[in-house]
């Protein structure tokens, strides 16, 4: 069976609004609004152009845009974050995910963005679809559910709406 093609369409829930920071400069708010999943990934709520320059003084090195354009026309855009991380020495990747859910091209190309172990900041408009699409990621290359699920609970991510397909790519790898 090709678990992939049942990853279209998978329902978001808890995607909330997020406020951005208007420092140069890590502040208690930025930190906490970048979530650590493990040493090499953390993902954030919508980002501004100033978020970049604290995401690199964190020592990110790779920003992953899991935002659709236009899904908040007031939000900086990919062109401008990339723009911005670009400028800032960084690698930028756009793996867009709309609220209709998950693809099979989509989780190989997360799979793809991290595979140099680049320091990475993904963010979307709350953080959870960035969990979510790294979760599977992680469970098509054969990572236990429960440490998925455990990592994604330390950052304030609940995985359940993709739990069962985290379970059968995990199965599957």
């Amino acid at each position: 069976m090709n678990y992939l093609a049942a990853l279209l369409p998978i329902a978001l829930i808890g995607c909330s609004a997020a406020t951005a920071t208007d420092t140069k400069f890590p502040t208690e708010e930025t930190q906490s609004m970048f979530r650590k999943i493990n040493d090499t990934i953390s993902v954030s709520p919508q980002i501004s152009l100033e978020d970049v320059t604290a995401a690199k003084a964190d020592g990110v090195t790779l920003i992953i845009n899991n935002r659709p354009d236009g899904e908040d026309p007031s939000a900086p855009q990919s062109a401008d974050i990339e723009a911005a991380a670009r400028a800032a020495g960084m690698k930028y990747i756009a793996i867009p995910i709309t609220h209709s859910g998950f693809s099979g091209p989509q989780v190989d190309a997360m799979i793809a963005a991290l595979a140099d172990g680049d320091k990475t900041l993904a963010y979307c408009r709350s953080g959870t679809r960035s969990t979510l699409l790294w979760s599977l990621a992680q469970a098509k290359q054969g990572v236990a559910p429960d440490e998925i699920s455990r990592l994604a609970g330390n950052a304030g991510y609940d995985i359940t709406p993709v739990r069962a397909m985290v379970d059968a790519l995990a199965a599957s790898s």
